[in-house]
């Protein structure tokens, strides 16, 4: 069973970070793979450090919808 991360008072908690490895299992289940693009894109904000904040922003901009 997964360790699931609980409250003070023992209930499971309703979200929490699963990271990248657990998340790639679970996209593997879904049947979701990252582009060469996309691998390249998470090596580098990797090497620049970038934050959670600026990861966000940088996919935003590369891959969000585009107004018109």
């Amino acid at each position: 069973m997964a360790n699931i991360p609980k409250t003070k008072n023992g209930r499971a908690r309703e979200s929490f970070t699963i990271g990248r490895e657990g998340f790639a299992k679970i996209s593997a289940v879904e049947g979701v793979r990252l582009s060469d693009d996309m691998k390249q894109m998470f090596r580098e904000f990797d090497s620049k450090g970038l934050s959670a904040e600026e990861r966000r922003r940088e996919i935003v901009r590369r891959y969000g919808k585009k107004r018109a």
